[in-house]
Formats: structure tokens, sequence, C-alpha cells
């Protein structure tokens, strides 16, 4: 019982080191203010954001998530997309306690793999910015340029591994 209790506290405290609060969404092909209200408006209907702020002139979406809730970067591309445009850049803000992190570093939040790649080995505190460095993230000459990094880990062209749902690469911003 006593391992069983451990084992429960311990998982606790793995996923509390890392709460994500909100991500900055670059859309790119928008044109118009009807353009952004559309892509808005299909961000809107995803039940893990709690509000959006919106910079027209750099067409970002600063996208606040609630507390606690697993993040599905792929449905926030899906919805982008059902709008009729495409995710330039899309930078995650999560706050981490004491984390090490290093080149090839997977970090499991609520069974989504995080894979750092093309960073320092370093201690990471507070709230730190993540770049997702996957296709459909980043512009195709950028995903050529980390594919490069990247042909060694095999999860990196599927997304995919054993031990999780799905895997995201990462780079800190």
């Amino acid at each position: 019982m006593k391992n069983i209790l451990f084992i429960i506290s311990l998982f606790s405290f793995i996923t509390a080191n890392a709460q994500f609060s909100k991500a900055e969404l670059v859309a790119n092909g928008l044109t118009c203010s009807m353009c952004s209200l559309a892509t808005q408006k299909q961000l809107q209907t995803i039940s893990f954001i709690d509000s959006i702020g919106t910079d027209l002139n750099h067409t970002t979406f600063i996208l606040y998530f609630k507390k606690n809730v697993t993040i599905d970067c792929d449905l926030i591309r899906k919805k982008v997309e059902d709008a009729g445009f495409s995710v330039g850049s899309l930078i995650l803000t999560a706050h981490f306690e004491n984390v090490k992190v290093e080149n090839n570093f997977h970090y499991n939040y609520k069974n989504t793999l995080y894979h750092f790649m093309d960073i320092k080995p370093q201690t990471v505190n507070g709230n730190i910015k993540m770049k997702l460095i996957d296709k459909g993230f980043i512009s195709d000459k950028e995903y050529k340029k980390y594919k490069k990094i990247a042909e060694k880990y095999p999860c990196y062209e599927t997304g995919k591994m054993t031990d999780a749902d799905r895997v995201y690469h990462i780079t800190i911003q």
C-alpha cells in the first residue's frame, strides 16, 4: 500500500513540475480582419483554451490555457487549417521548477512527451518559452533545418513513441 501511495505522489509531483499557461500562435495567410475573426472563432471551440488575445499587426493569437488540462497542439493546428490558414509558429509557455534538460531529453506531461532538441544542457526554472519544431508548426524551410538535426531520432518523423500518445519536438526560445 505504501508503494502505491508513493507512486501516486511521485506521479503527481512529476506532472506538477510543468504547467502550460499559454501559447503564441502565428497564423500564416491572414490578410484581413475577417480572416482573423474566422480563425479566432475556430480556436474558441477548443475546450482547453480559457481565452484568446490577438495581435493583428503580427497575425498572432495569444491562447491562454485552462489550468491542469492536457494541451493538444494538433487540435490547435487543425482549427487554424479548418479556417483556411496555416500555422507559422507555435510557442508554448510552461512553468518549470528545477528540471534539467538537454538534447534528446523527453519530458512527459499527461501522456504527451515533449522532446527537447537543439538546446544546451541547463536547468529550467520559471516560465519557459518552447517552440514546436514539428512539420505543420513551422515553415517548410525551418522544418528542413530541424529535420537534419533530428534524423537520428525516429520519433521526429512519426510523432509517436510506444510510451506516449504523442511526441512534440521542441526547442527553447
